[in-house]
């Protein structure tokens, strides 16, 4: 018989449910008292010769459901130092995302490991060193290094963070200087691709000349912005009344900021509904 001992009745719920994922020919029994909590008796002969690691993965379940938001909140709060509860929230969101996203650009955050795996590999350790398998000793006492991976991914949380903010800062500079600005044309209409192509409202297409003059006119260097930077740039020289993207990509990045920074002054529409499909043949 092995034991395992948790504190929590949530918890030693879930670790049964999780483990009997993995084998639900496990014979247990449960017991509790005032000095143990709940004191879980497994008979390991009788569950196969994975059932050490079978343990682990339950236990990970475990922590990854109940114990991880919790110390993630503590690295924010004590370690660094947060206490805006809506900063530490957006925080909070963002190091769930690099802990346990599967995109590409959270795998790339945290270099393409597998967070879990390390907290897998130290219960799988703890567990073989013991007899009784303390759940709480484990998690209070013996997960530092996981801890101190997880500060690291906290602090990345943090970085990602920042960067939003001087995002919108960014952003909010822009409409307010926009909002100041007498529109040079009504419409305008933009075809996506690698770099926007830019149409006049009786359909023909601006020039590389023609944006370049017009970004000269205006003074873009004051909102941080490149008068070689080709797709945002010539939009806020122009300040259109309306401006009109057509593409397969409502998601695109370049899409997506044009639309925040004019907000209902833009719209997405299908290639489909682009006004001038000749155009399209000769782009």
């Amino acid at each position: 018989m092995l034991e395992v001992y948790f504190e929590s009745d949530k918890e030693a719920i879930s670790f049964c449910e999780n483990l009997f994922q993995f084998n639900n020919q496990i014979e247990l029994h449960w017991k509790t008292s005032k000095a143990w909590g709940n004191h879980l008796q497994l008979d390991q002969q009788a569950s196969g010769n994975d059932f050490v690691e079978k343990i682990a993965d339950a236990m990970v379940g475990v922590f990854v459901t109940y114990r991880l938001t919790d110390m993630i909140n503590t690295i924010i709060r004590r370690h660094y130092y947060y206490s805006n509860s809506d900063e530490i929230e957006r925080i909070m969101d963002l190091s769930h995302w690099i802990f346990a996203g599967d995109d590409d650009d959270s795998q790339l955050v945290r270099n393409n490991k597998d967070p879990s795996q390390l907290l897998y590999s130290l219960f799988l350790t703890n567990i073989n060193n013991t007899g009784a398998i303390h759940f709480d000793s484990i998690v209070n006492f013996q997960l530092k290094v996981f801890k101190d991976q997880l500060i690291h991914y906290v602090g990345l949380a943090i970085d990602e963070f920042k960067r939003e903010e001087d995002h919108q800062a960014f952003i909010d500079m822009l409409r307010g200087y926009i909002t100041k600005r007498k529109p040079v044309f009504n419409t305008i209409h933009i075809l996506q691709g690698d770099s926007f192509s830019f149409f006049k409202p009786d359909g023909k297409r601006f020039s590389g000349m023609e944006l370049k003059i017009l970004m000269q006119k205006e003074p873009l260097y004051v909102v941080g912005l490149d008068a070689d930077e080709l797709n945002l740039s010539p939009l806020i020289a122009m300040a259109p009344e309306k401006i009109k993207i057509y593409g397969d990509d409502p998601s695109e990045p370049k899409t997506l900021t044009v639309i925040n920074v004019f907000q209902e002054r833009a719209t997405f529409e299908s290639l489909g509904r682009f006004p001038f499909p000749n155009q399209i043949k000769n782009k």
